[in-house]
């Protein structure tokens, strides 16, 4: 028997998924680090240098990242993002959604490895949409030809194995 609970969520489709990223005008990245090794602080540097989003980042304890200032929560934001992209732990899920309500952004996103059903529940029941276990930049790159920034698109759409001459 697995100790992970059956997931019964289902999110959105790929074509509702690139519906959302086309109506996204600015990303709130809670949780962002300022540390390169962190998956946030990569997924900022794409996001400021490839893509149209206004780009804010919220933590309450680092003052600025990649030159630009932190805000300690997304009350604080200078304007309601549409999209809050989540970095944080399983347990703070329930509090960002309630600050993402609260401020009036339309869609909340749980990076890789997040899955929350109670959070995603609350989060429709409210109208807010739910992205959950994907990557932000990895579905912007993969909508917008941008996967070969990280190495991924090798320019062959095939299934069989390549033959090197």
């Amino acid at each position: 028997m697995s100790a992970v609970a059956e997931r019964t969520w289902v999110g959105p489709s790929a074509v509702e998924r690139l519906g959302i990223l086309r109506g996204t005008r600015s990303i709130a990245i809670v949780g962002a680090s300022d540390k390169p090794s962190r998956a946030s602080y990569f997924v900022s540097t794409y996001l400021l240098s490839s893509s149209p989003y206004t780009v804010y980042f919220v933590n309450p304890v680092v003052k600025e990242i990649l030159g630009r200032p932190v805000y300690p929560s997304l009350a604080d934001l200078p304007e309601a993002p549409d999209l809050v992209d989540v970095f944080r732990r399983h347990d703070d899920l329930p509090q960002v959604l309630e600050e993402t309500k609260a401020v009036g952004a339309k869609t909340l996103w749980l990076q890789l490895g997040s899955w929350h059903e109670e959070v995603a529940r609350d989060a429709e029941a409210a109208g807010v949409q739910v992205v959950m276990d994907r990557c932000l930049k990895i579905e912007h790159a993969r909508f917008h030809g941008g996967l070969h920034l990280a190495g991924f698109n090798t320019g062959v759409i095939s299934s069989a194995r390549q033959v090197r001459a």
